[in-house]
C-alpha cells in the first residue's frame, strides 16, 4: 500500500488523488479522440469536465451512504479513499447530460464515444483504490490475496484484491470498445454492450467484495448492475429495431 506519495507539512498528496487525476486526464484524452474520429462537436468535452466533478461528488456521497454502518457520514464523506462507481456514474451522467442537452448535441452518439473513456478511466481509478486499500474483497487463501492493515477499513487478513480484478476487466473492456468503434459498429450497440458487460463485471466482483446488503442478499451495487444490464439490453433492442426498420424502408 502507498496511500501517501508526498507529505509537505500537513498537506498530503495521496496515491488515490493522483490516480483520480490521471484517470480524468486519460479519460478526457480518449473522449476527445473519439469525438474527433466520429465527427462530433468538440464542445462535448465541456460536458465531460463538468461530469468529472459531478461524478466525484456522486461517488463520494453514495459510498458514504453505502458504508454508513462503519462510521459517521461526514467522516466517510471526507475519507482519503472510498468511491462508489455507480454513484460516480450517476452523478457524472446527470451533470454531463444536463450540459449536453443544453448544447443540443446527439446524446447517444456522444455517450457511445465516451464509453472507452468510462472503462479506462474507471480502471485507473480502481488502481487508486488498491493503493489506499479501499474496496477490497472477502478473505481468500489464494496466492495473490493481500492484507490491507492500513486500509479503509483496516484488515490484517489476506483478501481478494478485487480492485485489481476490476481494473483488469475494465481495461479489456476498454480495448474492445475502442476496437468496436474502429469497426464502425453502431452507437447504440456499442453503448448497449458497454452497459451489459460493465454491469455484469461489477455484479460478479461485488459477489466477492465486502459490502452491506439491502434486500434479498443484494448490495446497492448489485441492484445498479442489474439496472445497467437491463438498460444495455434495451439499447441493443432499439438498435435491432432501427436496423430492421431501415431494411424494410429500402
Amino acid at each position: 500500500m502507498y496511500p501517501v506519495l508526498l507529505r509537505i507539512g500537513s498537506f498530503e498528496i495521496t496515491s488515490f488523488g493522483v490516480m483520480l487525476a490521471v484517470a480524468a486526464l486519460v479519460g478526457l484524452r480518449l473522449f476527445a479522440q473519439e469525438l474527433k474520429r466520429a465527427g462530433l462537436p468538440s464542445s462535448a468535452t465541456e460536458a465531460a469536465l463538468y461530469g468529472i466533478f459531478g461524478g466525484i461528488a456522486g461517488a463520494k456521497v453514495i459510498w458514504a451512504i453505502e458504508h454508513a454502518s462503519s462510521g459517521p457520514f461526514w467522516g466517510l464523506l471526507f475519507a482519503r479513499g472510498g468511491l462508489s462507481w455507480y454513484g460516480g456514474l450517476l452523478g457524472g451522467l446527470v451533470v454531463g447530460l444536463a450540459v449536453l442537452v443544453s448544447r443540443r448535441v446527439p446524446l447517444v452518439a456522444v455517450l457511445a464515444a465516451a464509453t472507452p473513456a468510462f472503462a479506462i478511466g474507471h480502471a485507473l481509478g480502481r488502481i487508486g483504490c488498491f493503493l489506499v486499500g479501499d474496496d477490497y474483497g472477502i478473505p481468500s487463501q489464494l496466492p495473490w490475496a493481500i492484507a490491507f492493515p492500513g486500509g479503509t477499513p483496516p484488515t490484517t487478513v489476506p483478501v481478494h484484491p478485487t480492485q485489481i480484478y476490476e481494473a483488469i476487466g475494465l481495461s479489456v473492456l476498454g480495448f474492445w470498445l475502442i476496437r468496436w468503434r474502429r469497426r464502425r459498429i453502431s452507437d447504440r450497440l456499442v453503448l448497449g454492450r458497454y452497459l451489459i458487460l460493465a454491469g455484469a463485471l461489477r455484479f460478479g466482483i461485488e459477489s466477492i467484495r465486502v459490502h452491506d446488503t439491502i434486500v434479498m442478499g443484494l448490495a446497492v451495487a448489485h441492484i445498479f448492475s442489474l439496472v445497467m444490464m437491463f438498460a444495455g439490453l434495451v439499447m441493443i433492442g432499439l438498435d435491432k429495431g432501427s436496423t430492421r426498420a431501415s431494411r424494410t424502408a429500402r
